[in-house]
């Protein structure tokens, strides 16, 4: 628009306000592009726009603080590019739709997200997708499932709830060597203590909910691609999807990016400690986090994981499932809530929660006891989280029998099948 308006009147200079271009310096913070729309000079300028990566035209195609966080994601996981979304479950959707066709074969780790297996059991219903689960610590496995349509082998770095490690590194050779791309959901590892593409990976997601930006006020998901073409043939369909990030969502994350090596540090260390707590309290019958000697994954975890096993602990009450209800509703610091990777402290208790219809054989099944408290450990002070747990665990109904080891650390892990 044309500086020259003495010539317009007041309702029209309402909705043309000028615009500052900032010349000389550069703003401190990621400026916010709320705007969903970009003008051009010339319809030459504006036609070429529609095929430049690098032009703006709409935020559906593309949006510069978009764009930040995916250049900031992207380069954090060590990849060539990545995509945002409104949420993880896009991102899931997004990889999974783009990269299958009907009669496809895909290779998964037990345990997975519950949203995730809950799409790979509907892709299989609708499109005849073929999926087979393998326990994510052996690669035979992966080489005895692999098939003429395999096209995709999907892994989670830590799996939620039960805290399983995979063994990126094994897994992901007999996949690549086979021409079978991988992709693992690295949401409660994050990029800080492992990044999945210098394991092999080819795509990583994150729910960027969680860890990314850590302070629940924002909802968004991302996925890092380790080489351009594949980036460029799931942005084709992620642009028609249309389930593309926010710009203030994007600003919102890139914000709590910055705090993020800080947050989980202390996560890391708080869950640790808090973790070894729990294993010698008398009401607590195992406890699982990757960085506990007792772990069953803990050696892969040494490798994975060298810098923290992360904030997320899940542990089984010794009362079962009426211990579980009595625990989450007398804890006073930590919130009751579904979600992870907060700078508060979390619990839930899948039993009475999120999966209250099941009986013990069906939460046995899906890797999760009648007892299993999940525990996304926040930034407070950990002192002040061992007193609230300490007082809500001595509420509960039930402790260990007589002569049951106080002090161990993982005790009998729950199976991995899906959850």
């Amino acid at each position: 628009m044309s500086n020259d308006t003495g010539a317009l009147r007041p309702q029209t200079l309402a909705v043309h306000p000028p615009q500052v271009h900032v010349t000389g310096s550069t703003p401190l913070g990621v400026p916010l592009h709320q705007g969903h729309v970009f003008s051009f000079d010339s319809a030459d300028a504006m036609a070429d726009a529609f095929h430049s990566p690098d032009t703006f035209v709409y935020s559906r195609l593309g949006n510069p603080t978009v764009r930040t966080l995916e250049d900031a994601v992207a380069r954090l996981e060590g990849g060539a590019s990545a995509l945002s979304y409104a949420s993880g479950m896009g991102a899931i959707n997004s990889l999974l739709l783009g990269l299958l066709s009907a009669g496809d074969h895909v290779i998964a780790q037990r345990g997975l997200y519950g949203g995730t297996y809950a799409v790979l059991g509907d892709l299989a219903a609708r499109w005849g997708v073929e999926v087979t689960y393998v326990s994510g610590t052996d690669p035979e496995e992966v080489r005895r499932a692999l098939r003429p349509r395999t096209r995709l082998l999907y892994l989670e770095t830590i799996a939620n709830p039960t805290t399983r490690v995979s063994d990126l590194p094994a897994l992901i050779a007999v996949a690549t060597d086979a021409g079978v791309p991988s992709a693992v959901d690295n949401t409660f590892a994050s990029p800080l203590l492992c990044r999945p593409i210098e394991h092999g990976a080819d795509v990583v997601i994150h729910s960027a909910t969680k860890y990314l930006a850590g302070h629940a006020d924002v909802l968004g998901g991302i996925a890092v691609f380790k080489n351009p073409e594949l980036y460029c043939r799931i942005r084709h369909y992620a642009v028609e999807q249309g389930a593309v990030t926010d710009p203030f969502a994007a600003w919102l994350t890139l914000r709590g990016l910055q705090t993020m090596p800080l947050r989980i540090e202390r996560q890391s260390a708080s869950a640790l400690d808090l973790a070894g707590r729990l294993a010698a309290h008398p009401a607590v019958a195992a406890v699982r986090h990757p960085a506990l000697a007792g772990h069953p994954d803990h050696a892969v975890a040494r490798r994975l994981l060298p810098h923290g096993g992360g904030g997320v602990v899940s542990f089984d009450l010794a009362g079962g499932r009426e211990a579980g209800r009595a625990f989450i509703e007398a804890v006073r610091l930590a919130a009751l809530t579904a979600s992870l990777g907060d700078v508060k402290t979390l619990v839930m208790h899948p039993a009475s929660t999120s999966h209250r219809q099941l009986d013990a054989a069906a939460l046995d099944a899906a890797g999760i006891g009648p007892g299993t408290i999940r525990m996304s450990v926040g930034i407070e002070h950990v002192e002040d989280l061992w007193a609230d747990l300490e007082q809500a665990l001595a509420r509960t109904p039930a402790h260990k029998p007589a002569g049951a080891a106080a002090g161990g650390a993982a005790g009998s892990a729950p199976s991995d099948q899906p959850a």
